[in-house]
């Protein structure tokens, strides 16, 4: 029997800490720059309808904050929220170098109990963090709490593509190749980059995590891949 992983937020929030100095970077080399193109894609399809607020949960140094703040041209007030404290304050630094701190408000809070009133936001995001969260229903339930009646849910995850020759190709890189790249560029006591494709490999993808948000309460589910399936973008209605 596999053994389970551990994604206590604890341990969660320990492992982001000790890498978070080099998470942008190696976010950016170890995707080959795609990473940039799958948030771009999330904000178009996934595009502000009004000047309404905006939450980005699990938003780690703001990436995904940012990019919705170049699709709104700055006009939608934004929200990123994360319970890590030295991701927030690279991303907080971020904002204050791209002139972004007047738009986007970063707050400390944990996934599973967001410190928001119910129905508070147009559009509810997280970008590669859904399956950190220790329970994955409790986090999608409070994600649809505070999303309001008729806005949208964003869930950014990695998914193991299948089809030949790509999928081997893809699995022996994400399991032998980024690992030993990502621990040798940001050591640390976790092992962070051996937990990233363990973690991808058992959360639920495709039909399997619609599901799931449909019995969080949202309707209209779907999911588009990117770059054949190595990321997938799935919306939901609340």
């Amino acid at each position: 029997m596999t053994e389970k992983i551990d994604k206590s937020g604890d341990r969660v929030r320990r492992m982001f800490g000790e890498i978070a100095a080099r998470y942008d970077l190696l976010n950016h080399l170890l995707s080959g720059g795609v990473d940039r193109y799958w948030r771009r894609q999330t904000t178009r399809i996934v595009a502000p309808e009004d000047d309404g607020p905006i939450l980005d949960v699990c938003t780690g140094t703001a990436d995904l904050a940012l990019a919705y703040r170049r699709a709104s041209r700055g006009r939608v007030p934004i929200v990123g929220a994360d319970f890590c404290r030295p991701m927030l304050a690279i991303g907080r630094e971020k904002l204050r170098r791209f002139g972004a701190d007047r738009q986007i408000g970063l707050v400390e809070a944990d996934a599973q109990r967001l410190p928001f009133g119910d129905g508070q936001f147009q559009i509810v995001s997280v970008a590669f963090g859904l399956r950190n969260i220790s329970d994955t229903d409790r986090g999608l339930q409070e994600l649809v709490r505070v999303c309001r009646t008729g806005g949208r849910v964003a869930v950014l995850e990695f998914g193991i593509p299948t089809t030949w020759p790509m999928g081997p190709l893809y699995r022996w890189y994400f399991r032998r190749v980024l690992p030993r790249i990502g621990q040798a560029l940001a050591r640390n006591r976790q092992s962070a980059y051996n937990y990233l494709p363990a973690s991808v490999g058992e959360f639920p993808q495709g039909e399997a995590l619609s599901e799931r948000m449909r019995r969080a309460g949202l309707s209209e589910v779907r999911y588009v891949r990117f770059t054949l399936g190595v990321a997938i973008l799935y919306v939901g209605v609340k």
